[in-house]
């Protein structure tokens, strides 16, 4: 039996500003997100084993999200000074990535089985080895939840959870399966 108050605990001890309940049968995988990452604006795509296409086929992203039922939205919501306040982008997305990366240790010493999504690619290895070499941290790897072609503003939304917290504000969001 899953602990979610427990797995809320967790997540708000890693960092998180905001955790809300998902429901995984309103998860819709786009290809029109799979498109936007193809115009590698990011610069990750075909770089990435967290990103399209090393993170597999929009198909093979759903077959995995298919086995889950239930699992948390994550946030963290930082503060702006104003719309051009890059320093403070920054910040909140490191924030986000430091929370992501601990929370994602922290369940899967309770849940293995457990998957957990982010935002943008993953940053373990300052090179990736994609793809001429196999990932070198399999279990530690998270991609993000646009490389598995979620519209993340639309998947706040079904589970009535804010993605906009008010001006001057920004939200990364992730988002963990577990059951």
């Amino acid at each position: 039996m899953v602990d979610y108050d427990k797995i809320k605990e967790l997540a708000l001890e890693s960092g998180f500003t905001h955790i809300g309940d998902l429901d995984a049968d309103l998860i819709e995988l786009r290809t029109e997100v799979r498109d936007m990452c193809a115009e590698n604006k990011c610069k990750s795509y075909g770089k990435n084993w967290s990103c399209p296409p090393g993170c597999g086929t929009l198909s093979e992203c759903e077959d995995k999200i298919r086995k889950f039922k239930k699992g948390l939205i994550l946030q963290t919501t930082g503060e702006l000074e104003d719309s051009f306040d890059f320093e403070a982008m920054t910040e909140i997305n490191e924030a986000h990535g430091k929370a992501i990366a601990d929370f994602a240790k922290k369940i899967g010493g309770i849940y293995p089985e457990a998957m957990v999504l982010g935002a943008g690619a993953c940053t373990i290895c300052k090179e990736c080895t994609y793809p001429d070499e196999p990932c070198r941290f399999p279990d530690k790897m998270i991609a993000s939840m646009e490389a598995y072609g979620i519209v993340v503003s639309d998947i706040c939304s079904a589970n009535n959870i804010p993605y906009y917290y008010g001006p001057n504000t920004l939200t990364y969001v992730g988002c963990v399966l577990i059951d």
